[in-house]
């Protein structure tokens, strides 16, 4: 198993957020793919995406049909993705992304996070050396399928990992290469559950339980923050 694997499974010990801050992130990503490439699900590859995520969640259907009406109302307003690199206590390297309205609202909450829980605001690309952005889809798993016949047939479309968990086929790729890999899995009639992008860390760290504690409480607090869409780091979980 690869560094795709190991950062999954870590990552699952610990889901940061709740129901109603996913529906929030989701609502402003599929206002934001609406708004760049139109409300069809048919003819917006990266909609059809993220309405599979919302069924995923269990999102109501009312709620994904209010933030695509959002998209369209021309008064709305336009999310744009921000993202901010900094780091936290014990030298602990987050990488947050978020989805606003108001810029200047956003950078004063994430800084103010950072001076109040021990960690330092960085600028932007200083952790780009430590953070590879990977496309990650997750599927269901079919009847006969073989993963290592499946991997040598993706690696052309740019997949870098394939494994199985809980029944499910993750594939790890460049996240630019999500497209292809879509259209591939799409015309092959695999159920894709789930679609994310991720910035897996080159170079993971470990800390004593109490330093633990401290990052963590770092990142919750960023995590509440309703700008927040995601949240990655490389301390190791435990």
């Amino acid at each position: 198993m690869g560094r795709a694997f190991e950062f999954r499974k870590a990552r699952k010990f610990k889901r940061w957020g709740n129901m109603a801050r996913t529906f929030t992130r989701l609502g402003k990503e599929i206002t934001m793919a609406v708004k760049a490439g139109g409300p069809s699900p048919d003819m917006n590859p990266r909609l059809r995406l993220l309405m599979q995520n919302a069924k995923s969640e269990n999102m109501p259907k009312e709620n994904v049909e209010r933030a695509i009406k959002k998209a369209l109302e021309k008064d709305t307003s336009d999310y744009k993705e921000v993202f901010y690199e900094g780091y936290g206590p014990h030298g602990i390297a987050i990488y947050i992304e978020t989805a606003t309205d108001n810029h200047q609202r956003t950078v004063a909450n994430i800084r103010s996070y950072f001076n109040k829980l021990g960690g330092t605001l960085g600028t932007s690309g200083m952790l780009d050396f430590l953070f590879d952005r990977k496309c990650r889809f997750t599927v269901v798993k079919k009847d006969g399928v073989d993963l290592e016949e499946l991997e040598l047939e993706l690696i052309d479309y740019g997949v870098e990992e394939v494994f199985e968990d809980e029944n499910e086929i993750i594939i790890y790729a460049d996240f630019q290469s999500f497209g292809p890999i879509q259209k591939y899995l799409e015309d092959n009639q695999f159920d894709i559950k789930e679609f994310k992008f991720e910035r897996i860390p080159n170079d993971m760290k470990k800390l004593a339980p109490e330093e633990q504690e401290e990052v963590e409480k770092l990142l919750e607090k960023i995590e509440e923050d309703e700008d927040v869409t995601n949240v990655f780091h490389n301390m190791i979980m435990e």
